[in-house]
């Protein structure tokens, strides 16, 4: 579906507009790191996109390396508009979402994750764990990106979102999570793993799709991956509680890979957080729906600055944010038995998850 929208002086052209145009000019060839598997993609968006990946120099615990990512090619008017990628990912997941952002006006910066997309790792791996991951973030933040940033984390990008938001919050004026998966205990029982079965674990859960498995032909993809799962991973459901800044939930409403249950238990825990869900879409909406994703950064970007929202009882009285979890949960039982859900909020708009087959 197309559409057009008007957001002060911010105009979002239509998704038909803006993918012909990017057609247009989706040939060219690839930077000379790129995996030879690339010219067998036929997705002009990914053709596009990979096109435009540089590596730039970064210094991390004193050893300098070359991490990817996709730069702006003008300063928007607007903060920069920072998009991170989900678990063993790259930035091709925003290939259909990030033409519709550059068309926006938004200063867009597709990051890959430290040990994952196409940086150089080859000579000088670096550990791979959270704290790295984060570090590599903030040193990519710093030396190029310069000013506060909004924030968008897809899936496992969600945990290091938070992860950073915490460390770093002059970094971060405003979080998007997108299907968010952040209440899980790490890498579980993974990060227990010999070595010798993390490997074989790696390898059997490889993507099939060319598209999605590209960055896996680095010859250190399988060591960073492994490194990460034995690290244990982000344990980051402690600290959603300790992010002030204004928060734009995203979620498809038929995702079965997280329960949207935990869509609505994540809006009550954040402070200052929104809640909007798409129908039809599964886990990967900036994937799936970019068109409503792109429309939805858009206007968080350009909204004023609400007050700060709290959950609000019955009688009027302003809850403090333990008893806003605790009822989070009274919500999430009604959830099971019901195929609505209803929250006033002070300060939020009414949310009105649907939520389908849950036992």
């Amino acid at each position: 579906m197309a559409f057009a929208l008007s957001l002060g002086s911010m105009q979002l052209p239509s998704a038909r507009t803006s993918f012909r145009r990017f057609r247009a000019s989706a040939g060219g060839e690839f930077p000379s790191f790129i995996p030879k598997q690339m010219e067998n993609v036929k997705d002009a968006f990914a053709r596009k996109l990979v096109s435009r990946i540089e590596r730039l120099p970064v210094d991390l615990s004193g050893t300098r390396l070359m991490a990817s990512c996709v730069k702006p090619v003008l300063s928007g008017k607007t903060s920069p508009v920072v998009l991170l990628h989900g678990f063993d990912s790259s930035c091709l997941e925003w290939r259909y979402a990030y033409p519709l952002l550059e068309e926006a006006g938004l200063e867009a910066w597709a990051v890959d994750v430290l040990g994952w997309g196409f940086s150089d790792l080859e000579e000088n791996l670096p550990s791979c764990d959270v704290e790295s991951k984060r570090e590599c973030l903030y040193q990519m933040w710093k030396s190029y990106i310069k000013k506060p940033m909004i924030l968008v984390g897809p899936s496992l990008g969600a945990a290091l979102a938070i992860d950073f938001t915490v460390a770093h919050p002059e970094a971060v004026e405003k979080l998007v999570l997108i299907d968010a998966s952040v209440y899980a205990e790490g890498t579980g029982k993974m990060s227990t793993l010999p070595k010798v079965l993390a490997y074989a674990g790696v390898v059997a859960v490889h993507k099939e799709r060319l598209i999605g498995s590209l960055h896996c032909q680095f010859p250190w993809w399988e060591d960073a991956t492994v490194d990460f799962m034995r690290s244990g991973g982000f344990n980051v459901s402690n600290q959603i509680e300790q992010v002030n800044q204004r928060t734009l939930i995203i979620w498809g409403q038929d995702d079965r890979i997280i329960d949207s249950k935990l869509a609505v238990r994540l809006h009550c825990e954040l402070p200052n957080a929104i809640l909007r869900q798409i129908p039809d879409c599964g886990h990967l909406p900036h994937v799936e729906k970019p068109v409503d994703v792109v429309k939805l950064i858009a206007e968080f970007i350009m909204e004023e600055s609400p007050p700060q929202a709290r959950c609000t009882l019955a009688n009027g009285h302003t809850t403090i944010p333990v008893i806003c979890k605790t009822v989070t949960f009274i919500l999430v039982e009604f959830i099971n038995h019901s195929s609505s859900l209803t929250v006033s909020l002070k300060g939020r708009d009414q949310v009105k998850p649907r939520v389908k087959n849950i036992k």
